[in-house]
């Protein structure tokens, strides 16, 4: 057997530019699923650091994070 270690995959891992993150969200934004999308937001968010992205949008980091939780009610 092998003692091959994995990680789980996670999207942010591969955001690293700004031209990553707008074609992940068009991709999603093509798919009209509105938990995707939400979903993505949040994988950006991540990605760019949340406080960044909360200091834009002018809520606490916090905020942001229930935001973008899979379960979370966006309101933009």
């Amino acid at each position: 057997m092998s003692n091959l270690k994995t990680k789980p995959w996670d999207a942010v891992d591969h955001l690293k530019t700004e031209e990553d993150m707008a074609a992940y969200l068009e991709a999603a934004l093509e798919e009209d699923d509105p938990e995707l999308i939400s979903a993505v937001l949040g994988d950006i968010a991540r990605a760019k650091g949340l406080s960044e992205v909360a200091d834009r949008s002018g809520l606490s980091p916090e905020e942001l994070s229930q935001k973008m939780l899979p379960d979370g009610k966006p309101d933009f």
